[in-house]
């Protein structure tokens, strides 16, 4: 197979969340085979934003679901949404 590029989209529980620790928390969730890629913050209504983070996927089992499972345990994270797949460049 080889490495794909996976733009997610992380929704945060609400407008409280303390972004630049969710990003951390998710970075250090990340299973074995997936690797962060980079990260913005995007804006969505009333002063909540979103999380929109690539993750490079190698050959791993099931490919970015492992990853969004990782990503909903998080706490603070109310959806995962995969957004786009493709070659990373």
């Amino acid at each position: 197979m080889g490495e794909v590029a996976a733009t997610i989209k992380i929704m945060p529980v609400d407008v409280d969340t303390n972004l630049e620790e969710l990003k951390d928390n998710l970075i250090a969730s990340l299973p074995e085979g997936a690797e962060y890629g980079a990260h913005k913050e995007e804006p969505i209504a009333f002063g909540l934003k979103a999380i929109i983070m690539v993750v490079l996927v190698g050959d791993i089992e099931g490919g970015t679901e492992k990853v969004e499972e990782a990503f909903a345990a998080v706490e603070g994270v109310e959806s995962v949404l995969v957004t786009e797949v493709g070659r990373p460049v």
